[in-house]
């Protein structure tokens, strides 16, 4: 009993440097890192009351390097999606019996690397469950004949194994990093939209004083045409004004003709008297 207090006080410490480092609330704490900052006496997780406070926002927890030998009393975690508890000395069906219970809905992620498990009939609570990353890399299991080829069969949601797929090929991207990714790809999408509307708008702009101009142009061009045609409707006119006096000129030269000869007819005509 003394030892299990001694445990808890250490891992009440812990918990309380490991959130004020955060700086969160207790009730929207999302990661909880506790590695190596307990070496239980025990071989127990802390306290379920320790961990319950966080149990609506908590989405990772790792504690790595705790000596813990047993997951007995992990409190519902309803939202947790990544469980890192490498360097420890876990072992049995019991274990993940107590991961399914406590977060099986939610868990994708389940890092078991340097423990004890042995033989793959002992990841069976795993079988039924959402998870698509395990590590179990330094655990006797990997030396299983048939060792990926097993698990991959018992656990249909797996897509890696030791950050290995099926087909052998690597794992690149964590999933944390890929929902990063894909949350930086929604707001340049947002800020790609709003740049696009600006744009269409300074489009909009540039197209109505391009209209404008080509408007005011054509207006131009038509009153130069206009111009033109009067002054070509003037010097018609000249024209025909030339081409009356002109006839007018003729015609009084031909009225006079017929009085001159009259008038030398005359004189001819008393000349031979």
């Amino acid at each position: 009993m003394a030892a299990a207090g001694e445990d808890d006080a250490a891992w009440e410490r812990a918990i309380a440097a490991a959130t004020k480092a955060t700086s969160a609330a207790a009730s929207g704490l999302k990661t909880l890192t506790l590695d190596g900052t307990v070496k239980s006496t025990t071989g127990r997780l802390p306290s379920p009351a320790l961990l319950e406070r966080f149990a609506a926002s908590l989405e990772e927890l790792s504690v790595a390097g705790a000596r813990l030998s047993s997951l007995a009393g992990l409190p519902r975690l309803p939202a947790l999606r990544r469980l890192s508890l490498p360097d420890n000395r876990l072992a049995g069906a019991a274990a993940l019996t107590a991961v399914a219970e406590a977060c099986g809905a939610t868990l994708r992620h389940l890092d078991l690397g340097n423990n004890r498990f042995a033989e793959v009939e002992e990841l069976e609570p795993l079988a039924k469950l959402g998870v698509e990353a395990l590590d179990l890399y330094q655990c006797p299991v990997t030396k299983v004949k048939g060792y990926r080829e097993k698990v991959f069969a018992l656990v249909p949601s797996l897509k890696y194994l030791d950050s290995v797929d099926a087909e052998g090929n690597e794992r690149l991207e964590t999933d944390d990093e890929e929902d990063v990714e894909e949350e930086d790809d929604e707001e340049e999408e947002g800020e790609d939209g709003e740049g696009e509307d600006g744009e269409d708008g300074e489009e909009g702009e540039e197209d109505d004083g391009e209209e404008g101009d080509e408007e005011d142009g054509e207006d131009e061009e038509e009153g130069d045409e206009e111009g033109e045609d009067e002054g070509d409707e003037a010097e018609d006119d000249e024209e025909d004004a030339d081409v009356e006096d002109k006839e007018n000129i003729e015609s009084k030269a031909g009225s006079s003709l017929p009085s001159k000869r009259k008038r030398d007819n005359d004189d001819k005509t008393n000349g031979d008297n």
